[in-house]
């Protein structure tokens, strides 16, 4: 999968297991979950989508077939933890309905490079 967002890390990560990789060596390698009750979980908290601001989106799409896409979400709490979603989205969905995505609608973007310090 090639990363549309090139411009975070010009010329050094184009797939989703790259940004992973930086990430987690970032320190960021907290996953959350979307939980059976419609709230993420990690890093030992359940968490509202008032608890939490998403801090970056990296998105991928399928070289083969672009109805294979997918996300990550890195997503920081109150306390300032940060932890990632990911995310397969269209034909390829991870979640069934519509709950995690009206989850993820609900929590605020602040889409910014601050993360990129750690």
């Amino acid at each position: 999968m090639e990363n549309s967002e090139e411009q975070m890390f010009p010329g050094e990560m184009r797939t989703l297991s790259e940004v992973l990789e930086k990430l987690k060596g970032k320190g960021y390698d907290n996953e959350l979950t979307f939980s059976d009750h419609g709230k993420l979980q990690g890093m030992g908290n359940v968490y509202n989508p008032e608890d939490l601001t998403i801090i970056k989106i990296f998105r991928f799409e399928g070289m083969s077939d672009p109805a294979d896409n997918s996300a990550i979400y890195l997503i920081r709490d109150k306390e300032g933890g940060t932890g990632y979603v990911m995310d397969s989205y269209g034909m390829y969905s991870d979640h069934q309905g519509t709950g995690f995505d009206e989850f993820l609608k609900q929590i605020p973007v602040d889409d910014g490079d601050d993360w990129k310090n750690k």
